[in-house]
């Protein structure tokens, strides 16, 4: 309990705080502070959290069920956008689709997933965590959802320049350079500088996370989005989150993958949204329903699970 109340002061806190910060600074602030933390801020939280993890057991398995998580979620949009045909009698638009079947599919697993884990479960299971996001999400996001934009979309552009974000990503070479510095001993001091700026990025996360929801101003096609988050949030981490004790796996294990799949929709796929000519009204939406609704669908899972 007192884990969860410290992070609701955190996330409120610090979320209030980027949604007020953005209305005084310039309209720039948001993209330079994102810019900080994908370059800098987050690559220095992984190397730092990686040598206080511990990475036995089949860390594999995390990965392989974030791209179940959205496979799944594509195929309860698919249902979804099929019922919705049957029994309307009409079709949802060819770019709304789209935006639903990213909103179903695709979780902030780094800058909201990160520090929810920290936090409740601790530096021992960040590793699934990360493996979650940099070899499930990010893949999941860049690829699969690229291609389904690609199809969705109005904007037929190549896919060249979204593979390169995930092979210029700065965090999947902190992945791989911190590992590879876990046995390496550190000056007290230096181990501690580095942790502090490590917890200072996460909280700047959630700030920068505060900063894009104040300019989200759209709340368009809300029952769309809301069976789109709704399939996201609930219906894919439930039926996951019932076949993972069949693995083997540890309760603090279990929580951390199922908090994973809960996670709201990423702020990427408004990015992919506007690239491709996706519903982007339904994009914003589903972002701000999905953001609120984690404050109440948090304790659920961690009763539940």
């Amino acid at each position: 309990m007192t884990n969860i109340l410290e992070l609701y002061a955190k996330l409120l806190v610090l979320v209030l705080l980027g949604f007020f910060l953005a209305r005084k600074l310039p309209a720039i602030a948001p993209t330079r502070l994102g810019q900080i933390l994908f370059w800098v801020g987050v690559p220095v939280s992984i190397v730092s959290f990686l040598r206080r993890t511990d990475l036995s057991g089949p860390i594999w398995i995390a990965p392989a069920i974030a791209h179940a998580a959205t496979l799944l979620g594509i195929f309860l949009a698919w249902l979804l956008i099929k019922g919705e045909s049957y029994w309307t009698n009409t079709t949802p638009p060819r770019q709304t689709r789209g935006s639903m079947f990213l909103a179903a599919m695709v979780g902030n697993t780094g800058y909201i997933g990160y520090p929810v884990i920290l936090t409740v479960a601790g530096t021992k299971y960040f590793a699934w965590a990360l493996f979650y996001n940099l070899l499930g999400s990010l893949f999941a996001t860049y690829g699969l959802g690229v291609i389904l934009a690609t199809h969705f979309g109005r904007n037929h552009q190549t896919q060249q320049r979204f593979w390169q974000v995930i092979f210029i990503n700065p965090a999947l070479w902190s992945l791989g350079f911190g590992l590879l510095l876990r046995q390496v001993p550190l000056p007290k001091v230096v181990d501690l500088s580095l942790n502090g700026l490590a917890w200072t990025a996460l909280s700047l996360s959630l700030v920068l996370i505060g900063m894009r929801l104040s300019q989200l101003n759209s709340w368009h096609n809300f029952r769309l989005a809301g069976m789109s988050v709704g399939i996201k949030m609930l219906l894919v981490p439930l039926i996951l989150g019932m076949v993972l004790p069949l693995l083997g796996l540890t309760t603090g294990t279990i929580q951390v993958i199922v908090l994973q799949m809960a996670m709201p929709p990423a702020f990427s796929t408004l990015l992919i949204a506007e690239t491709f000519n996706l519903d982007k009204d339904l994009t914003v939406t589903a972002l701000a329903l999905g953001t609120l609704a984690f404050l109440f669908t948090l304790p659920i899972w961690l009763w539940l699970f």
